[in-house]
């Protein structure tokens, strides 16, 4: 009998069952937050009118500054659910923050809002896994940047957080597919993306001190800086991916 007991411990039915069905609740429950968390916040931003406040810069500036004296409280929400959904990049209401706030705490905002959103997203694809990512990301992106992720996921995810033409936010989504831990994902987070954040914000926080002859200088050269990376963006982008790949091939051979 004391023989009979342990091996009928290990095949419990119920055990296994037990967790399973553990497991599927948990994924189910994070998956109905996540669900309700862009439901409700992309109700927000169309029912507050941020859409079409973000067609420029004055307008983005005038949204924020509307909701005073929360508007700090609601500049932190607009850029976590700028990660969470994704509608325009991190960069342009940080510069909108820095006009608005001033360098400094538009960049601590910003880089607060933008960790926090990065690793919900990065744990809600873990948690949730490709169900998840399939519904936030295109099979186009996936495609193109999954194989380069699981094969040399920090390197490139530290290229990508550096480079502003890259779909950062999208990029923690896959990332959560990978085997990189939350550690080292955090990590990462935290050293590569403030640099685009603070430049933008710095930008936006300057033009309030800022004389026509220097201002106008700053604007051709941002301008000029954008019209780039629309231009040639795309084959830096796969310049990168085109040396990470030979590298991966080199240390295969």
């Amino acid at each position: 009998m004391s023989h009979f007991l342990p091996i009928c411990a290990k095949i419990s039915p119920d055990e296994n069952n037990g967790g399973v069905f553990t497991k599927n609740r948990q994924k189910a429950a994070g998956f109905a937050a996540a669900l309700l968390l862009l439901a409700g916040g992309g109700w927000f931003l169309y029912s507050s009118g941020f859409f079409q406040a973000v067609q420029s810069l004055d307008a983005l500036r005038a949204y924020i500054d509307r909701f005073t004296p929360y508007s700090h409280l609601l500049f932190f929400l607009v850029q976590f659910l700028s990660v969470v959904l994704a509608p325009i990049p991190s960069n342009i209401t940080a510069a909108a923050g820095g006009v608005l706030f001033g360098t400094w705490p538009a960049f601590l905002l910003t880089f607060a809002a933008v960790v926090t959103g990065s690793l919900l997203v990065f744990w809600l694809a873990r948690v949730l896994g490709r169900d998840f990512a399939d519904r936030i990301v295109s099979q186009k992106l996936s495609e193109k940047y999954q194989g380069i992720l699981h094969a040399k996921a920090s390197a490139f995810l530290t290229l990508a957080f550096l480079f502003p033409f890259f779909p950062d936010d999208m990029l923690c989504i896959l990332a959560g597919l990978t085997s990189m831990s939350f550690r080292r994902f955090t990590l990462i987070v935290l050293l590569a993306r403030p640099w685009g954040l603070l430049f933008a914000s710095a930008l936006g926080g300057a033009t309030l001190g800022m004389s026509p002859w220097v201002m106008v200088p700053v604007a051709v050269f941002g301008l000029a800086l954008f019209l780039l990376g629309l231009k040639y963006g795309d084959k830096v982008e796969e310049m990168i991916l085109g040396r990470l790949k030979k590298r991966k091939n080199g240390k295969t051979k």
